[in-house]
Formats: C-alpha cells, sequence, structure tokens
C-alpha cells in the first residue's frame, strides 16, 4: 500500500490548520465556528482520500 498519499494529506492538514488561525484572529471567529470548519475539512479530505484509492 502506497502511503504518499496519506503524508500529503497530514501535510496538507497542518498547513490548512496553521493559515486557519491567521484567518480565525483576523475574523475573531468563535469556537464553534472554528470546529465546524475544521470537521468540514476533514470530511473533504477523507473524501478526496477514498475516491483516489479505487
Amino acid at each position: 500500500m502506497d502511503n504518499g498519499g496519506l503524508i500529503l494529506l497530514v501535510f496538507l492538514a497542518f498547513l490548512f490548520v496553521w493559515g486557519l488561525n491567521r484567518v480565525r484572529r483576523i475574523f475573531r471567529l468563535g469556537p464553534l465556528a472554528y470546529a465546524g470548519v475544521m470537521i468540514t475539512f476533514v470530511i473533504v479530505m477523507l473524501a478526496l482520500y477514498t475516491q483516489t484509492q479505487r
């Protein structure tokens, strides 16, 4: 099994979190909005990852 895509996915997740923290400070998002964005990101990334594994 090739784990290259999974490693890239983890890297993109860390990059997304870093960028989201900067945006959150600018727009003053609350913890509920932050959690919603993170859950949406995880669901989309898992959907994309499973599509590439077929």
